[in-house]
C-alpha cells in the first residue's frame, strides 16, 4: 500500500528538463502530475499522434499531437537563477515552513 504524503521533486507549474529518453535535453513546464504512476507532463515533450473519430463537438475529426506522460525520474527542476538542471533539497524558510531550494545556488524554488 502507498502512503498519500509522498513528496516529489516535480510539481505542477515547475521548470523541468529532460534528462533521459529520446526528448533528453527539452525543457518544459509541467502540465501535470500523477503521483500514482509517477509520471508528469510536460509541455512540449514527448509528442504523441492522437487519431480523432469525428463527433459532434469535432466534425472533421484527424490527426492530433499531444503530449504523453515521463517517468518523474527523468526529469530535473530548472534552477531559477541560473538556468540549469539542478538537484532540489528541502529546508526551513523565515516563516519556519519546509520550502525547496537548488541544491545548486542554494536559492529557494517558487513554484511557477
Amino acid at each position: 500500500m502507498m502512503s498519500k504524503n509522498i513528496k516529489y521533486h516535480v510539481r505542477k507549474g515547475d521548470t523541468v528538463k529532460v534528462i533521459a529518453g529520446n526528448d533528453k535535453g527539452i525543457t518544459g513546464k509541467v502540465l501535470e502530475v500523477n503521483t500514482t504512476k509517477y509520471r508528469a507532463i510536460v509541455e512540449g515533450a514527448n509528442m504523441v499522434t492522437k487519431h480523432q473519430k469525428p463527433s459532434a463537438t469535432n466534425p472533421e475529426g484527424g490527426i492530433k499531437q499531444t503530449e504523453a506522460a515521463i517517468h518523474i525520474s527523468n526529469l530535473m527542476v530548472v534552477d531559477p537563477s541560473s538556468g540549469d538542471a539542478t538537484r532540489i533539497g528541502r529546508k526551513e524558510n523565515s516563516d519556519g515552513k519546509l520550502q525547496r531550494f537548488s541544491k545548486k545556488s542554494g536559492e529557494f524554488i517558487t513554484n511557477g
